[in-house]
């Protein structure tokens, strides 16, 4: 084992622990939680950002001031219905089957996140180092990370084929300072 197999152990860990104190109920309402913050935000902002217009000179700091507004706002009534939901959950004797249930959902969002980070340091020059080469759990999840692209857009798909990336060590060759050489050869 090496340093990437205890890092995505730790993500493992970290996820399943966090769930299991959280419980299952929480954990899914706070997902929701988060998505009705991020939809509300997007829907409510931009009209919201115009009642601003007064009070807030700049068009950018408007709709900024707007969506954090709106999504904290959202969060915050949601946090509070998640505490309210929690405690009747106690009150029911449901919590030892909830913390379970929580436990399972956070080795499953632990699996999502990992293999998703997998996915995405795919096409980076990652690959080819030796922590990456040399790590027992990473084939397994690059055979999950082959599987979930899959089920992604045809585009997602291309632009995620780690068979379609460059390979190649250290810095891409844009960003390497020209030479003298290369300054002269261009100029004539």
């Amino acid at each position: 084992m090496n340093g990437a197999d205890l890092v995505i152990i730790g993500i493992l860990a970290i996820s399943i622990v966090v769930s299991l104190v959280r419980g299952f109920i929480k954990e899914v309402f706070s997902i929701l939680v988060w998505l009705a913050a991020i939809f509300a935000a997007f829907q409510v902002s931009g009209p919201l950002a115009e009642a601003l217009a007064p009070m807030i000179e700049l068009p950018s700091a408007r709709v900024i001031v707007a969506f954090a507004a709106v999504f904290l706002l959202v969060l915050t009534v949601g946090g509070l219905i998640s505490f309210l939901v929690g405690r009747m959950i106690e009150k029911t004797g449901l919590s030892p089957t909830d913390r379970l249930f929580g436990a399972v959902f956070g080795l499953a969002r632990g699996l999502v996140i990992v293999v998703l980070t997998v996915m995405l340091m795919r096409v980076t020059p990652f690959v080819e180092d030796p922590w990456w080469k040399e790590s027992r759990l990473m084939p397994t999840f690059e055979v999950m990370a082959d599987r979930a692209r899959a089920w992604l857009p045809e585009s997602m798909r291309n632009l995620l084929n780690p068979e379609n990336q460059p390979r190649q060590s250290g810095m891409p060759q844009r960003a390497l300072p020209l030479s003298d050489t290369d300054l002269n050869s261009n100029l004539e």
